[in-house]
């Protein structure tokens, strides 16, 4: 048992990979509608496992949007380490929508599309000035990566966002009215 529980140790510490998240793929997944083959409004809301041992039970989330006949898409995503840097936790950024998690492939949990699409991006966008923890993260219970696309999802009902259970920390949106 303690040759299994010390195999089992550098796993938990460092992921289910020698390599660390520096080298881990960042990459395009090819999910994502090519915007210059798509003049439809996308949103996108993307979950990917979380890194290391955290993966095993926790997803970090996403937004991806693309309104009507635009040439790229804007990403929203809570990201911890950027408020080490001072910089605010929520990320707004041109960007490829469906990139790796730091090796781990995103899923898609919502995908709408067309002419209504529009509408609510323009609600995502006021919804993310409005976001309350801009330069907040705390891992556990809060407020985190999964707090944001919670965030959007209480203000946007009519989104339809529904975050799996493994999203640890979207009850945080709960917080404020």
């Amino acid at each position: 048992m303690i040759r299994l529980c010390l195999l089992l140790f550098p796993l938990l510490l460092g992921g289910c990979t020698s390599d660390g998240w520096q080298s881990a793929s960042r990459a395009p997944a090819g999910i994502a509608p090519d915007p210059a083959t798509t003049p439809e409004a996308v949103i996108q809301v993307y979950g990917a496992d979380a890194w290391g041992w955290r993966g095993w039970f926790a997803v970090h989330t996403w937004i991806a949007v693309k309104p009507s006949n635009a040439e790229q898409y804007t990403v929203f995503e809570v990201i911890g380490w950027r408020t080490r840097r001072g910089l605010p936790a929520l990320r707004i950024a041109q960007d490829y929508p469906d990139r790796y998690w730091f090796g781990a492939r995103p899923q898609i949990l919502l995908d709408r599309r067309g002419p209504d699409v529009d509408g609510l991006i323009d609600k995502i966008e006021q919804a993310a000035r409005d976001y309350p923890w801009k330069h907040e993260y705390r891992l556990f219970p809060g407020p985190n990566s999964n707090t944001f696309p919670a965030w959007v999802a209480r203000r946007v009902p009519e989104l339809g966002l529904n975050l799996p259970f493994s999203a640890i920390g979207s009850s945080w949106a709960r917080k404020l009215p």
